[in-house]
């Protein structure tokens, strides 16, 4: 994946997680150096401009080093977690790290700090949903998307998994492809063509 030089108010907001309002005033008032598309009200914030802006605000430059979005897999289910890794692997957008409970899951969501949680409900220590609460509970993670995947659970479960905080869910078993897809339309990121249909 190529580095992307120039950032639109829109993508600088997703880098430094904050809302398009506060990149635009920044930009507006010229603590966030950019310029006009000619001929348009179009805001660009070229690289080295949001990395300053980033370093001078102490927010986080990591997501700007790598472009990478990170994932955070949680499932105790070793073939399943390899799977995905290699099919996003092989994708290049992406970060990985799993867990395979919900104990380590909480630790890594702090450390790691990830996008996106893909989380099995059925855990041996806690199930998802109590994942799913904990992360919502901490307001520094609003912007995290959490997937809920799961081979046991009824049309009402998946009601109480969306209010305890869930984004989406999959069935198991699942194609991985339509695992990706779902990443990236919750992380509004292009779908790879090899399965947007």
């Amino acid at each position: 994946m190529s580095m992307k030089t120039v950032f639109t108010t829109g993508e600088a907001a997703k880098v430094c997680k904050v809302s398009q309002q506060t990149i635009i005033r920044c930009f507006d008032s010229g603590q966030l150096k950019g310029f006009r598309v000619p001929g348009s009200r179009f805001r660009r914030i070229p690289r080295e401009h949001l990395y300053a802006f980033m370093r001078e605000n102490g927010i986080p430059t990591d997501a700007l080093e790598s472009g990478k979005r990170k994932v955070l897999i949680v499932d105790d289910d070793e073939e399943l977690v390899e799977l995905i890794r290699e099919v996003l692997e092989k994708d290049g957008r992406f970060e990985i790290r799993s867990a395979n409970n919900g104990f380590d899951a909480g630790m890594l969501v702090k450390e790691y700090r990830p996008d996106i949680i893909v989380l099995d409900i059925m855990l041996p220590d806690i199930n998802g949903k109590e994942v799913c609460q904990r992360v919502r509970s901490d307001k520094t993670m609003d912007a995290v998307k959490i997937i809920c995947i799961s081979g046991m659970v009824e049309e009402d479960k998946v009601a109480d998994l969306k209010t305890a905080g869930a984004d989406d869910f999959l069935h198991k078993p699942f194609e991985i492809e339509k695992l990706v897809e779902r990443m990236c339309r919750l992380l509004e990121i292009e779908v790879p063509t090899s399965i947007a249909h």
